[in-house]
């Protein structure tokens, strides 16, 4: 755990007593505060009262004296309204905050040769496979590094700083909201895409809350294959803060050679820097300039130089894996990681769960688990990285549904659909411009991994059964791990050889 001091003495309230809430009040309580705490449920409380805390109705609290609100991530700060705790904390003048912030107060309090850097991942997608990624290759460079924040254990429930350590953490927009002081070492943000629009009224407000955690970073890393990312990075720039675009591609509505010139020139961004003489472990912001690194499949480069050969990097297919890889050769080295260890770090990762994840082979056809494509951007990822696969989706659709992944459809030599989509899919699937694409209405999982099993077989060919749902999960499942083991439990039930770990 570790202690936030800052408060003692002074009653803080902690609203919302789930995973962040509780951790939260423990170190606020380790560090000398008094926190109040209430939550809606009642169990909640009672499990708050076990653990000795005290737990009061803030609905009829003396908001004038508690020195802060922490506020769960899962309660709304602004829309579609504020939580009624905010309100009363905003009428009595009481700062409204939230884990990450405590986190950040409780390294600035340490002096400044104690305290420990800090790594933070943000984005639409990718930033769990991005978190889990730089900790291991950190960890494979044998630092000690500490893992967590919205993926795993509560960036409070943390081991203690020490001056060697370095955090690596995954912060969700409804975290980055609660911020003011946070100041990675390194500031991350994969992409953009719409999501949460409901929580942060628009996408303005999205990429606004987003966009947060480059607010104290000292390096800044912005993928900028979307419009909105490359927004952010002209911001930053209009700003003068340095730091390092990644992009999987040329400039939007560009074709160029991406072999830069010798020359530093400005194109709509950070500048370029060639690289034609320079060592190949040399990074831009690392020398004190800004640049851009481009990810493709198996290659990483930086102004046409390459710096990484990841053809053999079994768990890092795909333009988006390779963007992945970008962040985190560059996080690694902006931490002190050698070039060398870095790219060893990345070309042994073994991968997570749930994501472009390898469960099983059955003859000549490999089964992948990507059910953590709670979207339609997400599912692009992994469809894009096959040139054909036998596709199960569906669930809980979100806004726009698959309409975005029309260009991909091609690819898809047949579609399974399960859940509440399977309908609207059908739909969208028939309906489409570049020619009907084969599909049919599995219903469930188990009767989808067998039909997609079956179709893929009979071609003789090394196929691809993917399950990359582009949908919610909570129709059928409580969350994305248990559809996904639902899938890994169908595809071994059907006879297949288990994936083994790397």
């Amino acid at each position: 755990m570790i202690p936030v001091p800052g408060f003692e003495g002074r009653r803080i309230a902690v609203f919302g007593l789930g995973r962040s809430g509780l951790t939260a009040a423990r170190a606020l309580k380790a560090g000398g505060a008094l926190p109040v705490l209430w939550d809606d449920s009642v169990s909640s409380r009672m499990q708050a009262e076990a653990e000795g805390f005290a737990v009061e109705d803030l609905t009829t609290a003396d908001w004038a004296g508690f020195a802060a609100l922490v506020l769960s991530p899962g309660a709304p700060l602004t829309h579609p309204k504020p939580h009624w705790t905010v309100e009363k904390a905003k009428a009595a003048g009481v700062e409204v905050i939230g884990d990450i912030e405590l986190f950040a107060r409780a390294l600035a309090a340490l002096p400044e040769g104690e305290r420990p850097r800090v790594v933070a991942i943000t984005g639409t997608n990718g930033k769990s496979t991005t978190t889990a990624l730089i900790g291991w290759v950190l960890k494979q460079a044998g630092l000690t590094v500490h893992v967590g924040g919205n993926i795993g254990i509560g960036v409070l429930a943390l081991p203690e700083p020490t001056k060697d350590a370095v955090y690596v953490i995954e912060v969700s927009s409804y975290q980055l909201d609660l911020t003011t002081t946070f100041a990675p070492d390194v500031a991350i943000l994969t992409n953009v895409s719409p999501d949460h629009l409901d929580r942060h009224g628009d996408m303005a407000g999205y990429v606004k809350a987003k966009a947060r955690i480059f607010a104290h970073a000292a390096l800044s890393l912005v993928g900028v294959d979307e419009d909105w990312g490359r927004r952010v990075a002209d911001d930053l720039t209009a700003r003068g803060v340095s730091g390092i675009c990644i992009s999987t591609s040329a400039h939007p509505g560009e074709s160029r050679d991406p072999v830069l010139s010798s020359e530093t020139h400005q194109d709509g961004g950070w500048s370029e820097v060639g690289l034609t003489d320079l060592p190949k472990d040399w990074v831009p912001a690392f020398a004190g300039m800004s640049g851009e690194m481009r990810a493709v499949p198996g290659q990483l480069t930086i102004a046409g130089y390459e710096i990484a050969d990841l053809t053999t990097a079994r768990s890092l297919p795909g333009r988006h894996n390779a963007q992945n890889a970008a962040f985190a050769y560059a996080a690694a080295r902006a931490v002190g990681v050698s070039h060398e260890q870095a790219v060893e770090g990345l070309l042994s990762f073994p991968g997570l769960a749930h994501r472009m994840e390898t469960v099983g082979t059955l003859g000549k056809v490999r089964f992948v688990n990507d059910s953590k494509a709670t979207n339609a951007d997400a599912a692009r990822q992994a469809l894009a990285s096959y040139e054909r696969s036998f596709w199960i989706a569906g669930g809980r659709a979100k806004a726009g549904g698959i309409d975005d992944l029309e260009d991909l459809f091609p690819r898809v030599v047949e579609a399974f659909l399960i859940g509440e989509a399977a309908g609207p899919f059908a739909a969208r699937l028939q309906s489409s411009t570049l020619g009907e694409t084969p599909h049919r209405i599995s219903g469930d999982m188990a009767t989808a991994v067998q039909q997609a099993y079956e179709a893929a077989a009979a071609t003789g060919r090394d196929e691809v059964v993917l399950l990359s749902p582009a949908a919610a999960s909570f129709d059928q499942y409580p969350d994305f791990e248990a559809r996904g083991e639902a899938f890994r439990a169908a595809v071994l039930a059907l006879g297949a050889s288990p994936a083994s770990v790397a």
